[in-house]
């Protein structure tokens, strides 16, 4: 397998990660012209919290540097130690697929027991993939 294609799923991750971005600021901005709220009076996190009540997708931006950042520190292990192969990838897409999930249900319906849910699989698939690459380290 090609090492290269172990980094596709970390475009996908950064490519989520942007349009999470784009729709934070949508709404973000949208709230602030509705509701007339000048910039200013949002310059700390605290009068941001207290002023801007739809903060889904900026909870969800905040989430997309959370677990992903030991994701992406796995496909760069994988990728130097030769262990980029299709069981690393499948785990891979797997964690990719399931944060996108996750992003929709929060940014969209936003049910807590079902993000939850898909949280945790992608959590889980997360450690899973660890294990695997710390197997494939201490082999060889």
């Amino acid at each position: 397998m090609q090492t290269k294609a172990i980094f596709l799923p970390a475009l996908a991750m950064v490519a989520l990660t942007c349009a999470v971005w784009v729709r934070l600021y949508v709404v973000r901005i949208g709230q602030m012209r509705r509701d007339r709220i000048h910039p200013q009076a949002v310059a700390t996190s605290s009068q941001a919290a207290a002023k801007l009540t739809d903060s889904a997708a900026a909870d969800n931006f905040r989430n997309l540097f959370e677990l992903p950042v030991l994701f992406y520190l796995a496909l760069t292990v994988a990728a130097l130690n030769g262990l980029a192969n299709a069981a690393t990838l499948a785990l891979a897409w797997t964690f990719v697929a399931l944060r996108a999930l996750h992003s929709l249900i929060h940014c969209g319906y936003n049910r807590v027991m079902h993000r939850f849910i898909v949280y945790v699989a992608g959590a889980l698939t997360l450690w899973a993939l660890w294990v695997h690459l710390a197997i494939g380290l201490l082999r060889s």
